[in-house]
């Protein structure tokens, strides 16, 4: 027997105990047996009056008190990521320097749903201590069962996660629709979407896409919020659009108005449009088709073949059309400004356009 393994532990133990780092008090099984800790030893721990608590099935939570809401969200992880026992390296001795923490090993899974947006510092949602469950995404082939504070949300395909204060989170699109998944009320489900989207935290086509990919546009509830969610996303680009303008100094066109020719048939109409440059400006708002799978259905395929059609139409006219999203206002507001501003100082380098009639939308 090796007579250095009780002392070891025992330093050990009194030392992750005492820890101000929450990945040293919260540890799976494989990680205590790591340290020389036996799961005998480790179950003696957690009995009746003993300083340890076992919240989730090989999760052990180094203390007796109340968990903390970043104690619950590493213990969720740390069970949905079943890490190996390399994951958390023995801790040095007092005279060595401590080393950088590793990344927590949470193997492909992440917070979602209403904790995930608590993290993100949404408004509308619970607080992550007054939460019962903490959702968590994980490969569909994990093969565990929701228990405890833990609900497991499985999918074939996993997002790119963000990462807030060190933890996995699922993007606000998906955490919006794993959220929704669990409610009923209509006004907390459109409070959920406007926040998302008001707040600039993703665009409305991102969250439509996941509710359609998720199966919930079926829900009564939540076809009311997300016709209320589109009509706030234009709006919202619609502004930034303004600010562009202005802010950037960009001559001023008119807005939103139709365009057509002289005697003949309407062109279609666009968001802003620079007269005397034949330069227009489209937001492409448009939301995923509404069916049940997973792509655009045909009345998505008629709506795009309709745009580009337009939008040929008014280049082979001599106008310039610049397209726009939301997503790049939102993130290159400066560079959308430039591109705008090269179209309209190109102008004269161009054939005349024709001549169009411009009326308000």
């Amino acid at each position: 027997m090796n007579n250095n393994t009780t002392p070891l532990s025992s330093c050990l133990l009194s030392d992750l105990a005492g820890s101000g780092d929450v990945r040293r008090r919260v540890l799976s099984l494989a990680q205590l047996r790591a340290h020389g800790v036996a799961a005998g030893r480790a179950a003696a721990q957690c009995r009746p009056g003993g300083p340890w608590q076992q919240p989730l099935p090989g999760i052990y939570l180094l203390h007796a008190g109340t968990p903390t809401s970043e104690e619950r969200l590493h213990a969720v992880l740390l069970y949905a990521g079943r890490p190996s026992a390399k994951a958390v390296p023995a801790q040095p001795g007092p005279s060595a320097p401590s080393p950088a923490s590793p990344p927590p090993p949470y193997d492909s899974v992440m917070v979602t749903g209403l904790a995930a947006l608590a993290l993100y510092g949404f408004t509308s949602t619970p607080g992550l201590l007054s939460l019962e469950r903490i959702d968590v995404l994980v490969p569909r082939t994990r093969r565990l069962r929701s228990t405890g504070c833990a609900r497991l949300i499985r999918t074939h395909s996993l997002p790119p996660p963000e990462q807030i204060t060190g933890l996995p989170v699922a993007p606000v699109a998906r955490a919006v629709a794993d959220a929704i998944a669990e409610l009923t009320d209509a006004r907390t489900v459109v409070g959920l979407l406007t926040e998302a989207v008001r707040g600039g935290r993703c665009e409305p086509a991102a969250v439509v896409q996941e509710l359609n990919l998720s199966g919930l546009l079926a829900r009564p509830c939540v076809v009311e919020a997300v016709d209320s969610l589109l009509t706030e996303g234009r709006a919202l680009a619609e502004r930034r659009l303004y600010e562009m303008v202005r802010t950037y100094e960009l001559s001023e066109p008119v807005w939103n108005v139709d365009l057509r020719l002289p005697g003949g048939p309407d062109l279609g109409s666009v968001d802003a449009y620079w007269p005397e440059f034949a330069v227009a400006v489209e937001l492409d708002t448009r939301a995923p088709h509404r069916g049940n799978g997973a792509g655009g259905g045909p009345d998505e395929e008629a709506e795009w073949s309709a745009t580009v059609r337009k939008r040929e139409h008014l280049e082979r006219l001599g106008i310039t059309v610049v397209h726009l999203t939301p997503r790049k206002l939102r993130e290159s507001l400066e560079q959308q400004a430039t591109v705008v501003r090269t179209a309209l100082m190109t102008a004269d380098a161009r054939d005349p356009a024709a001549r169009v009639v411009v009326l308000p939308r």
